[in-house]
């Protein structure tokens, strides 16, 4: 028995809105007050995860913030001819003021404001505890990180435009939040507004999985699931959620080459092995195989 169209349509619900939007705009106001010791540099906030990109659920409470430094990056030149590479490295000159420095004044900000609510021992972002009407949120420090496609020289150069930080272990991470958003919402705009809907769906149903005991917890990351369905074809999203779903999973299991999937922003592909900002092709197998499982034997 397939999963009933009037759960997946309960499933299908964004969730918290008001008081995620309340959160954000006071952390904002708080990293964007004008007697910070950053307050004269080049930077922005600007939100990223599922409540960004509207496709949080009611299990989901974090709002994730990033805070970051535009006037230093790091660089792929991977791209670039010798000659360009040689160029580059000639215009640009060390930063005085990088991450390390960013992220020590943006934490004693937040201390400041919300002090014992404040915990830096996390993996990746400084986390906020909730307090109150206030929703936890994760704020990631972080400097631009730029992929040159071309570099002549300063006034002739072309670049992607993300984001880096370092994890505990030192371990450089980017990534492009802005085009991750951009793009999913003209995906979901090119599918009749079914794309985000149904990215709930298959959240709200990890969840399920997990609880059933078929899927264990962490395997299958809401960034991933977005990267999954982001790879449909628009006309494989029709008139109902459990046509979608089908249509969906048929697709991915007997079409796609999964070895071609891009990750939402297209920057990287979504399955490969041993890197931060891909998904291990077996665990996205695992997900698949339990969706596909629960979906075929509902009630």
């Amino acid at each position: 028995m397939a999963i009933p169209e009037s759960q997946l349509d309960i499933w299908s619900h964004q969730g918290s809105i008001t008081n995620s939007s309340n959160t954000y705009n006071a952390i904002k106001n708080v990293l964007e007050a004008g007697d910070t010791p950053y307050s004269a540099r080049d930077y922005e906030v600007f939100l990223q995860g599922s409540y960004g990109n509207d496709t949080n659920i009611y299990a989901e409470s974090d709002v994730d913030i990033v805070i970051r430094l535009n006037e230093c990056w790091l660089t792929e030149l991977d791209d670039l001819s010798e000659d360009q590479k040689v160029a580059y490295t000639q215009w640009v000159v060390d930063a005085k003021y990088g991450l390390p420095d960013f992220k020590k004044d943006v934490l004693s900000v937040l201390k400041g404001k919300y002090a014992n609510d404040v915990k830096d021992d996390g993996d990746k972002a400084i986390m906020i505890a909730a307090n109150g009407n206030r929703r936890k949120a994760d704020v990631i420090v972080a400097i631009q990180f730029r992929r040159y496609r071309s570099f002549v020289s300063s006034s002739n150069q072309q670049f992607t435009t993300g984001m880096c930080f370092r994890n505990k272990a030192k371990e450089l991470i980017a990534n492009y939040p802005k085009q991750h958003s951009a793009n999913l919402t003209t995906k979901h705009q090119g599918t009749g507004n079914w794309l985000k809907p149904m990215i709930r769906i298959l959240k709200n149903l990890r969840g399920k999985l997990i609880d059933d005991g078929l899927l264990k917890a962490g395997i299958a990351p809401s960034y991933y699931l977005e990267g999954l369905l982001y790879n449909v074809p628009s006309d494989k999203f029709t008139t109902s959620y459990q046509h979608c779903f089908i249509n969906a999973m048929n697709w991915i299991q007997k079409e796609a080459d999964k070895e071609k999937l891009l990750c939402v922003n297209e920057q990287y592909y979504l399955l490969r092995e041993n890197s931060h900002v891909c998904w291990p092709p077996s665990n996205a197998e695992a997900y698949l195989n339990a969706a596909i499982k629960r979906w075929n034997n509902w009630g």
